[in-house]
């Protein structure tokens, strides 16, 4: 202890010296760096770095500011980059650029610039017909991205002389104007700002940036550890993460600028207002209204010529499914989804008004491929679920599939159980962009219609078998989407096992014929009327259904009747007659032929023989 007491204020002192000197010798460096350092040369290499890393010609307007605490930064106005020619096009424009820089080195009469800060840029670049971005004319960036190598890892390999410190990177209010040569289409982000940190060119790139796009405000996280390959179109490992009120997703693999079919990842993506969605992309889609939110996750996979969509979960409002979906591309260069997807329970509403869709004549985003979604698009979808729904009515085990493909698009429902039968459809939509009609053809069997009729509330006589067959084909020139009953046209089959006619007494009917020149279905509604079968053929066109032959046959008596049924008026034009089943009861039951017209459910009901017989009377 007595040895150290001796040493230790010696060096204390020693220490003490150093310490002030460097204090005095870093105070008088700061205090005399103005003088020392030409604002002149700062200028001078600010403009050669920026031409240097960009490739271009770089201009400075305005004087440049100096400040030395707390560290030395440089502040730069007006600032335009462009093309190395005489007048050549502006290519970028910065209102402010500040960066730091190292004294020493501005001293020495070089200068060394890093952390920079943009205010106000205006940069315009552009993707060419292979998908990749003219990021420089020959310039240290350009040269880097052409010479980085994969190294082992997930890093980046390249020469010392390529190399450099870049820092942090900070844009203020900026805005990006892009090109895509591949489709001939503009895209403008506004109200940019960033973080951008990278540490050096040969190191990993982290993004953070926020803008508005299409009056929507977003915002894109990015990271890569090989950020120059990324820019070089090759393939890289990124996370990347797209936040919007319209549109969100998070993806994280392998990606590349030029191709997206080279992804291989997971992605998970949501949509929570479709139909807003739709309005700010630029597209229209008839009864969007249907589709109120979609929502993904999948570990995507390269396949030939397209991607992959493994352990894909999909949702559409609330309908969930599971399943495998592949995006490719056809030998005519078309993008064409095909897979299947399994759904516990689904709404059919929200597939068919998809299937209905259309490109707007006026829309002006045309990002993937010239033309309507006919031309744009192949489907090949299979859907099955446990449960299904089409508006009031619904389905189990169904099995449907959707096909979009040589112009035309179908949508078969191939076997699905409907009201203790069974049911199978076929929707087809005609060339033109939808816009060339379609036709619809509807099989079902031995189907309870009795309880259906009683579960939908609806009025009137109906009649109420417990197993019924009905065939229906209908067709209209018309856009389906837009076209009406009047609008149809088509043929109808309907044949029943044994039920019964409710709100229709046969005996009261034959009383009130031998009576009245007219009454009403509701003065016969008192009972019911037990029947065998029904037959019945109708055709419809002009919004009328013609009955050109339809029989109810009873025990003892039959009804059969013919006519026109007007949609729009909701009216009846029938003329009928009720006859003995069989021949052999003509005597007892003769035939009474009768009229029917007037407006469902209530029509007014006139005996034939009676209008012949005597004067009209009121009922």
């Amino acid at each position: 202890m007595r040895s150290a007491s001796r040493w230790l204020p010696a060096v204390a002192r020693t220490t003490g010296i150093i310490l002030l000197t460097i204090l005095i010798v870093f105070a008088v460096f700061r205090a005399t760096a103005p003088f020392l350092i030409s604002s002149g040369l700062v200028r001078s290499g600010i403009e050669k770095a920026l031409s240097d890393w960009t490739g271009y010609r770089a201009q400075i307007e305005g004087d440049p500011t100096l400040e030395f605490w707390p560290t030395p930064r440089v502040t730069l106005n007006q600032v335009t980059i462009r093309e190395p020619s005489k007048n050549g096009k502006v290519l970028g424009h910065v209102d402010s650029l500040s960066a730091d820089f190292s004294l020493w080195s501005a001293i020495r009469g070089h200068a060394h610039f890093h952390e920079f800060h943009f205010l106000r840029p205006i940069l315009y670049i552009r993707r060419d017909e292979n998908g990749l971005i003219d990021w420089t004319n020959e310039g240290r960036l350009s040269k880097a991205i052409e010479q980085a190598e994969t190294s082992s890892g997930q890093g980046m390999r390249m020469s010392k002389e390529q190399d450099a410190a870049i820092g942090m990177l900070t844009i203020e209010d900026g805005s990006v104007e892009m090109t895509d040569e591949r489709s001939g289409s503009i895209y403008k982000l506004n109200a940019v700002n960033a973080d951008i940190a990278w540490p050096r060119l040969s190191q990993s790139l982290s993004a953070v940036i926020l803008a508005r796009f299409n009056d929507q405000d977003i915002k894109l996280n990015f990271d890569s550890a090989q950020p120059l390959l990324f820019f070089a179109g090759k393939n890289v490992n990124t996370t990347t993460s797209f936040v919007s009120p319209l549109i969100n997703w998070t993806y994280t693999g392998i990606t590349s600028i030029s191709d997206f079919s080279a992804l291989s990842g997971n992605l998970d993506l949501s949509v929570p207002n479709v139909p807003s969605f739709i309005a700010w992309s630029g597209q229209r889609l008839p009864a969007a209204d249907a589709l109120k939110n979609i929502s993904l996750s999948a570990n995507i996979a390269a396949i030939d010529n397209g991607l992959r969509f493994n352990n894909l979960s999909f949702k559409i409002n609330d309908s969930a499914a599971s399943g495998i979906m592949d995006l490719n591309y056809t030998k005519a260069g078309k993008p064409k989804i095909s897979g299947t997807l399994a759904f516990d329970q689904m709404n059919l509403n929200p597939f068919l008004a998809a299937f209905s869709m259309r490109l707007a004549a006026e829309t002006a985003i045309d990002a993937l491929l010239n033309g309507n979604p006919l031309q744009r698009l192949d489907l090949d979808m299979r859907l099955s679920s446990n449960k299904a729904a089409l508006g009031p009515f619904q389905f189990e085990n169904i099995g449907a599939s959707l096909l979009v493909a040589g112009g035309k698009a179908k949508f078969d429902i191939g076997d699905s159980s409907f009201e203790n039968g069974s049911l199978t459809a076929h929707l087809e939509v005609a060339p033109g962009d939808f816009d060339g009609g379609g036709k619809l053809q509807i099989s079902i069997r031995n189907a309870d219609f009795g309880g259906l009729f009683t579960r939908l509330k609806l009025i009137g006589p109906l009649p109420m078998p417990s197993s019924a067959s009905l065939d229906l084909s209908l067709s209209t020139s018309k856009p389906i989407w837009v076209a009406t009953l009047s609008d149809v046209a088509g043929t109808l089959h309907f044949t029943s096992s044994a039920g019964s006619f409710r709100q229709f007494d046969i005996s009261t009917f034959r009383t009130l014929a031998t009576e009245k020149a007219f009454f009403r279905m509701s003065d016969i509604a008192d009972s019911s009327f037990d029947f065998d079968s029904i037959n019945v053929d109708a055709s419809f066109a002009k919004g009328s259904a013609e009955v050109q032959n339809a029989a109810i046959a009873g025990r003892n008596e039959t009804i059969s009747f013919n006519g026109v049924v007007p949609f729009r008026t909701n009216g009846l034009a029938l003329s009928g007659a009720i006859e003995a089943t069989s021949p052999s009861d003509a005597d007892e039951l003769p035939m009474l032929p009768f009229f029917i017209g007037g407006s469902w459910p209530n029509p007014v009901i006139s005996p034939v023989a009676t209008l012949l017989q005597k004067p009209i009377q009121q009922p």
